[in-house]
């Protein structure tokens, strides 16, 4: 494994991507070859799997036309499947059993995406002229309902923080095998609340993207450009202690993650998001918080600081700024409060 987080993974959603298109109709290849340069390796892997799925429905419950393996259907058989059908299929991923027996669910978001999926692939076999007609394209999506905003209060961001820095509500076993790491672990709820980074950027940190001189550090954006953002002071300092603790652990010299497991490896994003959760039950036990709901929550502050939507969007790493108003409501909600009784009925 390399210190390059993002080519590795790269190369794992690929190797993925090419273990399913083993299991589709060989047709599925031209597909993938023909959107790679417009897609990133993971969305093409989803796209995989949405389709993986699609093809599973179509031979195991439309079997009028497709009594055969998911392999062998062929583009005369999507030439056959009508809008009618697809909404057939989006109404059975509402519930379903998976082939291991697990029991699938989805919400519109979920039906909204494996929609997606298929309006990309139909669209690019009807614009190569492999079928006859884009029918996904006649599929309603579904309507998307907000969800409720979720973030932290400066009160219980203090208390996230103490949670960590003093273990209290933590059992003595707890707190033992806590002790090693709340040193790391404030690095990382610290970097969350003062930057807003997504957590497969904490993850893809390496000690040299650290610049101490500006108090900046180098992130890799979706999509794989990279920018700098910056902290403060007091993110500085709880940073250069990680450091110190960090140079304590022997790590070897040519592992550069900056936050690293254990076993001395790169923090994943699953250990990630379990310490976020871990403290955050703690703090606030009310709420589900997870590394996005500390990303909403400095998106919020960072607006209340500033009254600069624009500014937002630039540091969240947002291409459309109205992005960062269907995430953080709050902030749409903040705007409409300041401009009450802007407007006078009758003036002084």
């Amino acid at each position: 494994m390399s210190n390059n987080y993002y080519l590795d993974r790269n190369r794992n959603n690929m190797k993925k991507l090419n273990e399913i298109l083993t299991e589709l109709p060989a047709f599925c290849s031209i597909f993938f070859i023909g959107i790679q340069d417009s897609t990133t390796p993971l969305t093409r892997l989803n796209y995989a799997i949405d389709l993986k799925i699609f093809f599973n429905y179509l031979t195991t419950y439309e079997t009028i036309g497709f009594n055969k393996k998911i392999i062998n259907i062929t583009l005369n058989d999507i030439d056959q499947i009508d809008s009618h059908l697809i909404e057939r299929y989006m109404s059975y991923l509402s519930y379903y059993d998976k082939d291991n027996g697990e029991v699938v669910t989805n919400g519109e978001r979920g039906k909204l995406r494996k929609l997606s999926s298929l309006r990309a692939f139909f669209k690019y076999l009807f614009n190569k002229d492999m079928i006859k007609a884009n029918v996904a394209t006649k599929v309603t999506a579904p309507k998307l309902h907000d969800k409720p905003i979720i973030r932290l209060e400066p009160q219980e961001t203090t208390e996230l923080l103490y949670s960590c820095d003093t273990l209290t509500g933590f059992s003595m076993h707890q707190k033992k095998y806590n002790e090693k790491f709340k040193v790391r672990d404030n690095a990382i709820l610290s970097l969350f609340l003062t930057t807003g980074i997504r957590v497969s950027e904490c993850v893809g940190l390496n000690v040299d993207d650290i610049n101490f001189n500006l108090n900046s550090f180098r992130v890799t954006r979706k999509g794989g450009n990279q920018v700098i953002l910056y902290f403060g002071e007091e993110t500085a300092t709880i940073l250069k202690e990680y450091l110190q603790y960090r140079d304590s652990l022997n790590i070897p010299k040519e592992e550069r993650a900056l936050f690293i497991s254990s076993q001395g490896k790169r923090l994943g994003v699953r250990a990630i998001e379990y310490l976020v959760k871990k403290y955050a039950k703690v703090a606030t036990p009310l709420k589900n918080i997870t590394p996005h709901k500390l990303r909403s929550t400095y998106g919020t502050n960072l607006y209340n600081q500033t009254k600069d939507i624009y500014v937002v969007a630039e540091v969240l790493g947002h291409k459309d700024v109205n992005t960062t108003k269907k995430h953080y409501a709050a902030i749409s909600e903040d705007i409409r409060r300041s401009v009450a009784g802007k407007v006078k009925l009758k003036q002084d």
